[in-house]
């Protein structure tokens, strides 16, 4: 069976949809902004509504097919456009006012599923890992980053506490040998970690993550588009995320917390932070999760997080607290090749 065939027989369920579209309530009609278009899922769903208009974006040019064949169904309706979503405020217009933007992070059943991808530990394909417009694939960075560097990457966005070892291994089979598919890196971690092979989840699926994180430059991405988001909202409109791990949720839980009415006060004999200040509301602290009957039948929606906050009226100002916050991932994810 070709890649072709095999992906369109692959199944996409949209993450925690009907959890979304309560809080989106597309219902009442409205623009949209899909950030993460991936299977097209979230889109559809709400072009079903009658007075709705979707914007999507993807950086994944493969998804193309999908995105037209709503482009056919929904001609007046449906807008698609092939960029990251770090670069939103460059697409869409200042006086859209969306009523809602989503973000769903992280992979696609598609993407995963295509082994030629490289996504995948049991890929013999090339070990490629980029989600579309990279500047380098998983290859050239397994294969050319100084040890250091590597042990950052795998140590910080894959909190893998076997990183030095693991970058260990990398670079004395490399002398040997180029690294070239997703199958040959698993082998690789597996070795370095064999003492946790008796574990549920792969070995290698952190040091996999941190890799895949940084080809796509995935947090520093979700840094710029979550500042994008906020500033193309207008009062009312709503934000919403869903993550799929610790480092992803963390920057939207501090996003959130840092600019709402959960921002902490830094003493308990002031008085309440001034809200004039706050760009959005928060109803609830903790996130929503997937329900039993979802995990069960998408397994890959076990991890997921979602938060939502909704758009105050007051003016937007650069949240650089929340820039610095989080520089060492710019840095990192910066590294030179």
């Amino acid at each position: 069976m070709n890649a072709t065939m095999s992906l369109e027989n692959t199944k996409h369920y949209p993450v925690m949809l009907n959890q979304i579209l309560s809080i989106a309530s597309p219902q009442h009609g409205g623009t949209f902004i899909d950030c993460t278009f991936g299977g097209g899922g979230y889109s559809e769903a709400i072009l079903k509504f009658p007075g709705t208009k979707v914007i999507a974006l993807d950086r994944d040019k493969s998804i193309g097919q999908r995105a037209d064949n709503l482009i056919k169904k929904f001609p007046e309706r449906f807008n698609y456009y092939i960029n990251k979503f770090s670069n939103l405020n460059k697409i869409i217009k200042p006086n859209t006012k969306p009523k809602a933007i989503i973000f769903d992070l992280g992979l696609s059943s598609y993407q995963i599923s295509d082994h030629q991808r490289g996504f995948s530990f049991k890929s013999t394909e090339s070990l490629n890992m980029q989600m579309g417009i990279n500047q380098y694939s998983a290859v050239e960075v397994v294969n050319n980053l100084d040890k250091e560097s590597l042990t950052k990457v795998i140590k910080i966005l894959g909190d893998e506490k076997d990183g030095k070892l693991i970058a260990n291994k990398i670079i004395k089979y490399r002398k040997k040998k180029r690294i070239e598919t997703g199958k040959e890196l698993s082998s690789i971690v597996n070795a370095a970690k064999r003492v946790y092979k008796r574990k549920k989840i792969n070995p290698a699926t952190k040091t996999f993550q941190a890799i895949r994180i940084f080809v796509n430059k995935e947090l520093s991405e979700l840094i710029t588009g979550l500042i994008a988001a906020t500033k193309l909202l207008s009062s009312g409109g709503i934000l919403i995320v869903v993550s799929f791990h610790s480092l992803e949720d963390k920057i939207v839980k501090y996003f959130f917390s840092l600019n709402s009415n959960l921002k902490k006060n830094n003493s308990r004999y002031l008085p309440e932070s001034d809200l004039g200040s706050d760009l959005f509301k928060v109803s609830l602290k903790k996130p929503l999760i997937p329900e039993e009957a979802e995990i069960y039948k998408n397994p890959q929606s076990r991890s997921a997080k979602l938060r939502y906050a909704i758009r105050t009226e007051n003016s937007f100002s650069f949240p650089g607290e929340f820039h610095k916050k989080f520089e060492n991932y710019f840095k990192l994810e910066e590294l030179i090749i």
